[in-house]
């Protein structure tokens, strides 16, 4: 047995069970690539200083939980806690925003890194799909992006999730709610710390899970109560056009997220069949975003899902996603010339599309067996002298152990018929 074991906070995903989370990050990913959202791959360090402007340097992500080092040569580099500013980065730095076509909608999917207290769905390493439309603003993109996620969670059976949505204003009318929010916050028994942040961004405060903060925070000012004119008409635009859609959502005027950057539309998706970690995706509109990592002015919105959060609410809910089978066919050799005939068999099988296994080493006809039982396979093809002498293969049936021969030069044509 290894003496090392995966560090604490962090998992292995390993088959059979990976497969679901290959089925997940796809069944987010679909719509988006039916929407005209194009893959993005950015690497899994940056510039420290991209999310200490980014994500906000009064953040538990920035201030607690990044993964911050210095290189041999002197770099200072964080692994990245999330996708959005690496995107936008990578964006910028490529020109798409000038190759005239706004806006530039692109997905992604990757693992992420936070030094956090490891319980049942937060982790220190996990993995998330996300989605990003840079350089426009239009209420329909928020929509459109709240009805893709929504899509594609519905598409895995998944039904026990609600969706909350909030406005955060803009730089007209959040100065002036953020004021009034620090007067109310000075008012209150806070400690220090959370005091210290209340004068860097008071809005984290109300992303304070404490229950001593939460119930000082009762009758706290709403922003929605100070939103613009612009900032309501654009927020009823949203609403209007998912529930339009079909697509079900809740108002909640406390919802801020745990991200310096956003503007305007902000979401969260929660699933109430994961105890405190009940967040499962979210996201929102980031319209200065751009400015604060030194590009240009870029209104944007995204949003990013939690591949691992989404299979715990798949379990949460029983619901069984139909994996395709990891193994169609499995091949089962008796002597050298069968070996060599199956082997053939196999390789033109798979050209063909079919998934098919061999089996390896020198095993008899009992283990070979095993092992075809065990790989799931629906069909099993056994060979041996006379039955190559004849010119065939035997096929068997593994669901109703019915055995056929079938001549060797046709057995690919037979399973893929069979197999449709």
């Amino acid at each position: 047995m290894s003496t090392f074991k995966a560090p604490k906070g962090t998992y292995d995903l390993i088959p059979p069970e990976s497969a679901k989370y290959l089925a997940v990050r796809e069944a987010i990913a679909a719509p988006l690539r039916n929407s005209g959202y194009g893959y993005i791959e950015t690497p899994g360090f940056e510039n420290v200083e991209l999310f200490a402007r980014g994500v906000g340097e009064s953040t538990d992500i920035v201030t607690k939980e990044m993964y911050a080092f210095e290189t041999k040569g002197g770099d200072k580099l964080a692994l990245r806690p999330e996708g959005t500013a690496s995107v936008l980065r990578a964006a910028l730095e490529a020109n798409l925003h000038k190759a005239g076509n706004l806006p530039v909608k692109l997905w992604y999917s990757g693992s992420y890194y936070r030094y956090e207290r490891p319980q049942k769905g937060r982790y220190r390493h996990f993995s998330q799909v996300g989605a990003e439309a840079i350089g426009a603003e239009d209420p329909a993109l928020d929509a459109e992006l709240i009805i893709l996620a929504d899509q594609a969670y519905r598409s895995l059976g998944l039904s026990n999730f609600r969706i909350l949505l909030n406005s955060l204003g803009d730089k007209e009318c959040r100065p002036v709610y953020r004021a009034a929010l620090q007067d109310f916050l000075r008012g209150l028994n806070l400690d220090e710390d959370t005091l210290r942040r209340a004068e860097i961004n008071p809005l984290r405060v109300l992303d304070d899970k404490r229950d001593d903060v939460q119930k000082q925070l009762v009758g706290a000012p709403l922003l929605r109560d100070y939103l613009c004119d612009a900032c309501k008409a654009y927020h009823e635009e949203v609403r209007e056009l998912i529930t339009a859609a079909g697509v079900s959502f809740e108002d909640d005027p406390k919802l801020v997220r745990g991200l310096d950057y956003y503007t305007r539309t902000t979401f969260e998706f929660i699933h109430d069949g994961l105890g405190s970690q009940s967040a499962v995706g979210g996201g929102g509109r980031y319209d200065g975003l751009s400015e604060m990592i030194g590009g240009p002015a870029l209104p944007s919105v995204g949003w990013a899902l939690g591949v691992d959060r989404t299979v715990l609410a798949l379990e949460a809910e029983g619901v069984s996603l139909e994996l395709p089978a990891s193994t169609s066919v499995f091949a089962v050799p008796l002597g050298e010339e069968a070996r060599r005939v199956l082997f053939g068999v196999v390789t033109a099988l798979r050209k063909a599309g079919v998934a098919a296994d061999f089996s390896y080493g020198a095993k008899g006809l009992k283990g070979a067996m095993k092992n075809a039982n065990r790989s799931g396979a629906r069909y099993t093809i056994v060979a041996g002298e006379r039955d190559l002498a004849e010119g065939v293969v035997q096929l068997k049936d593994m669901e109703s152990g019915e055995q056929t021969p079938v001549p060797v030069d046709g057995i690919v044509a037979d399973l893929e018929s069979r197999l449709g």
